[in-house]
């Protein structure tokens, strides 16, 4: 895997826990980082708590532009940026994306950083 790869969540566990109690690697450093950048985005954090919190925890774009107040194509960004790193998951219906929580995901990177 070169350095510039997204490690996804799933995979997020094997490779760097218990980060407390060993050093983690350069490369899979770089990984959790772009992982958890994320995240660490207001609109990326209200996009997964939208979208969990969605009738049947699904929710289509066109569900979630009003509510941020922002473009479809920026909603759109925000929610591949989600994708790629592997917390959200997308199926198409027709002309529409709907998005939908990964099982664990953000269990995954809790427990990460709970892991002393």
């Amino acid at each position: 895997m070169s350095v510039t790869e997204l490690l996804p969540i799933r995979d997020l566990q094997a490779c760097c826990a218990p980060i407390a109690r060993e050093p983690i690697d350069t490369a899979n450093a770089e990984s959790l980082a772009k992982s958890l950048k994320a995240l660490a985005d207001p609109a990326r954090l209200r996009l997964v708590s939208m979208v969990a919190a969605h009738a049947d925890s699904e929710a289509c774009v066109c569900d979630l532009t009003g509510p941020l107040r922002l473009s479809q194509p920026t909603v759109s960004h925000h929610l591949k940026v989600l994708v790629d790193a592997g917390y959200l998951t997308v199926t198409k219906r027709g002309t529409w994306h709907y998005y939908r929580l990964v099982p664990g995901a953000l269990d995954a990177v809790a427990g990460l950083l709970a892991t002393v």
